[in-house]
């Protein structure tokens, strides 16, 4: 990256963890997030439409929510200090094509698009799925943090 500053773009998973202390992984993302996140994070449309869609699922295991509950969260991380909005200014084709020969099935299309977007943005993706890692290879490594 060319400051010494990092821009977090939070995953999915990231931003329930932040969201729900009844997470596994609540603990783990709020030690990063005070530590090294809060100055400058955000998330994107697909990360804030994932939000609504999987902590407002009966079947989620963690805290339910209502829509308007999980919209008013994340209008609350909104005006939280460091918040930045990740807008998605391009195609799926553009963004991922860095590592095109690297994706391997559907399960990662979602989180090409993210690498991509931090990549795009010099910034960091911040998740806890190891499996991102792969798909950065070396070349993107240092957009990409796994936490957990």
């Amino acid at each position: 990256m060319n400051s010494t500053k990092a821009h977090y773009l939070l995953d999915l998973n990231a931003l329930i963890f932040l969201a729900d202390s009844e997470s596994p992984h609540y603990a783990a993302m709020h030690r990063w997030f005070d530590a090294s996140g809060k100055d400058d994070w955000g998330v994107c449309p697909l990360t804030e439409a994932g939000f609504v869609r999987v902590t407002t699922n009966p079947a989620y295991g963690g805290a339910n929510r209502t829509i308007a509950q999980a919209s008013a969260i994340l209008a609350a991380f909104a005006v939280h200090p460091g918040y930045r909005y990740w807008p998605i200014t391009e195609s799926w084709s553009a963004f991922t094509a860095p590592f095109s020969t690297r994706l391997l099935g559907h399960q990662q299309v979602t989180d090409a698009y993210l690498l991509g977007l931090a990549v795009k943005h010099d910034g960091v993706l911040v998740t806890f799925d190891r499996g991102i890692k792969y798909l950065a290879g070396a070349q993107f490594s240092r957009n990409l943090l796994v936490l957990g």
